[in-house]
């Protein structure tokens, strides 16, 4: 018997012969690898004598690509001249979208809806062109770029590919960690049964809690991708980061902004040491952090807690996952853990994550699609700029889920101001003024955290309006200090957690 694989190899090598007699090739402008341009570019003109026909373009895909992309425009629409478009790779038909559609790209884990991910094979491959409509004595002229992406970072994919859903520089409101269908995320089906949960119902919950951004982490996976690219642009005020939860049997990773596979088969001979997959990662680009690092490990949840089996170089990981929504405070609080980090000198930045796996959870439930959420100071709303905003520290939890609390910190000596994230250099007995910026907290409390405990000198203070500065003196020894803050409602619970200013750190700490 023909398998189904095979048989959709026969027809489109029939195609491809049936299309080796339509009109003469188009041209072909090769690109400088250096300019950053197309990889490719194909013009040409479609006449009346070619209604109702199929024209190939060839180009030629080189070894090792993970994606092309492909963007493709045409004059006389005014005309009524209507121009279908379609890829052909070198063993069979990759997509055909009609003419509904502008981009298509391939990669190996994702595709546009009407393409097919999969490998990317060397060789020649095609863009097929359907003509169903041109009007006698009308000539149109397309353009079709073609671009190579060699990595699965999102950071390296064409500008088409990755625009802001917004532009400028914001306070961005996300969740780092959620589970779906690709997964063990589940859901009541239509007559009550727990199923593997559509990733729709994920992105629908981070829409209705108003939410700038998602990173949908499911176990070991890269199936969702594909669903996430069909997602996106219905979803087109929510950023949809590509990530996966790396799960060994000694802790559990984020690993966040690229499709690219890596291995997590940690202990085997192909990944001996956690050091070997956090190298490996870095190696990618992917930004990684520790998720749960607190939580119980074993039968009640296996590997969830950080239990390496040698030493690890904390310097290989970006961030610390210090709350999660699954996991109640203070008993599986990883906040101290990550304040040991910071004691030794590991600058990670602390965020958040739901780790939600029941999407229809009410959104006043802990764990429920953005509780708590991450909330982040970037350039624009970007896979690229979220992460990159992560990376700068400028950074805090909101462990409520709100849509409007906010916590900023600066600290200033001798003219110079830094944020949370930043360095401050302040020689020994300078004074520093500091100030934590607070929105939608009255009647909770501010507090300054020094090095991991509370100070004498950086007392408490209370917030008695709806958008508020408060303000401290503090004079510093010359030693090395981190510095964040804090809000906390009238019984002592977390509210706010910020990240750190980090003062007289050497230049290039451990990252």
């Amino acid at each position: 018997m023909v398998s189904i694989r095979l048989f959709r190899r026969i027809s489109a090598a029939l195609l491809l012969l049936f299309l080796l007699s339509a009109e003469p090739c188009p041209g072909q402008v090769e690109r400088s690898p250096a300019a950053p341009a197309p990889a490719v570019e194909l013009q040409g003109e479609v006449g009346a004598s070619q209604n109702h026909t199929y024209i190939r373009a060839p180009f030629h895909v080189p070894a090792g690509v993970h994606r092309v992309t492909l963007t493709f425009t045409y004059t006389e629409r005014q005309q009524h001249t209507a121009l279908d478009i379609g890829v052909l790779d070198p063993m069979e038909l990759r997509c055909w979208s009609g003419g509904n559609k502008s981009v298509l790209t391939i990669g190996i884990s994702d595709a546009t809806p009407s393409c097919l991910p999969g490998p990317i094979p060397a060789g020649e491959w095609y863009l097929l062109i359907g003509v169903p409509n041109i009007r006698p004595g009308v000539r149109s002229h397309y353009t079709a770029q073609i671009f190579f992406t060699r990595t699965g970072l999102v950071a390296d994919e064409p500008a088409v590919l990755r625009r802001p859903l917004r532009s400028g520089p914001a306070w961005y409101r996300g969740d780092l960690h959620m589970h779906t269908a690709h997964s063990d995320g589940q859901c009541p089906s239509q007559t009550g049964k727990m199923v593997p949960c559509p990733v729709f119902f994920t992105v629908e919950d981070a829409a209705r809690r108003g939410l700038d951004f998602i990173a949908i982490t499911d176990h070991n996976a890269t199936s969702q991708y594909n669903v996430m690219r069909e997602l996106q642009p219905y979803f087109d005020k929510v950023l949809l980061i590509p990530g996966r939860e790396i799960t060994t049997f000694q802790g559990h990773l984020n690993f966040l902004g690229t499709t690219q596979y890596l291995n997590f088969q940690l202990g085997s001979s192909a990944v001996p040491s956690m050091n070997v997959l956090l190298g490996r990662a870095r190696k990618l680009g992917a930004l990684v952090s520790i998720n749960h690092p607190a939580a119980p490990s074993g039968e009640i949840c296996m590997g969830c807690g950080w239990t390496p089996s040698s030493p690890v170089d904390m310097g290989l990981l970006t961030a610390v996952e210090a709350v999660n929504g699954g996991e109640p405070l203070p008993a599986f609080s990883s906040i101290p853990f990550w304040e040991q980090q910071l004691n030794r000198g590991y600058r990670l930045t602390a965020i958040g994550g739901s780790d939600n796996h029941r999407p229809m959870t009410p959104l006043d439930q802990p764990g429920a699609v953005g509780s708590p959420t991450t909330v982040i100071y970037a350039r624009n709303l970007s896979t690229p700029a979220i992460l990159d905003g992560i990376r700068s520290g400028r950074v805090f939890i909101d462990l409520t889920g709100s849509r409007d609390r906010m916590l900023d910190l600066h600290a200033q000596a001798a003219g110079s101001d830094t944020a949370m994230g930043g360095m401050l250099t302040a020689p020994a007995g300078a004074r520093i003024s500091i100030a934590a910026s607070v929105a939608a907290c009255p009647g909770a409390t501010v507090s300054l955290v020094l090095d991991g405990a509370a100070s004498p000198a950086l007392a408490a203070q209370p917030v008695t309006a709806t958008d508020q500065t408060l303000h401290w003196k503090w004079r510093t020894d010359g030693k090395r200090h981190w510095l964040l803050a804090e809000v906390r409602d009238a019984s002592g619970q977390i509210l706010l957690l910020g990240n750190p200013v980090y003062i007289n750190w050497p230049a290039n700490p451990p990252r």
